[in-house]
């Protein structure tokens, strides 16, 4: 079951039933099915607090992926912050809503083995963003 929810902020527009579906498709593509996963949206300092408490960063961010997977199932919680999409959005010049899209599935591509901290990983999860992206119903 896929959940989404909100501390903060009001809950993006986003189809829940397509982001869904999208999702589930995304994670089959690398062999997986979706188990629970749960979205909370936030804002930044609520991102900066969960940083802070569960991985001792000190700083904002866009996403933070919380891995509970099991075998081939993918669950996870995925915090996202939505004061830094907006901003990351106009910093690229994406619209907000193409943003959102690439960092819910940013999330799920991390519960289904893609890394983006290593030499060269970065690359690797932009083209599965934008594939993943491609998809999208």
């Amino acid at each position: 079951m896929i959940s989404y929810n909100t501390d903060g902020v009001e809950m993006p527009k986003i189809k829940k039933r397509a982001v869904t579906s999208w999702i589930r498709a995304v994670a089959a593509t690398y062999g997986k099915r979706v188990g629970d996963v749960g979205y909370m949206f936030v804002n930044d300092e609520k991102i900066l607090e969960v940083n802070r408490e569960y991985l001792g960063h000190d700083y904002y961010t866009d996403v933070i992926t919380f891995d509970y997977d099991e075998d081939d199932i993918v669950s996870g919680d995925i915090v996202i912050s939505l004061d830094t999409v907006r901003s990351n959005a106009e910093q690229f010049g994406k619209s907000y809503e193409e943003e959102l899209h690439r960092v819910i599935i940013h999330g799920i591509l991390h519960l289904c083995g893609i890394n983006d901290k290593g030499p060269g990983e970065r690359e690797i999860m932009e083209r599965a963003e934008n594939r993943a992206l491609s998809m999208m119903i």
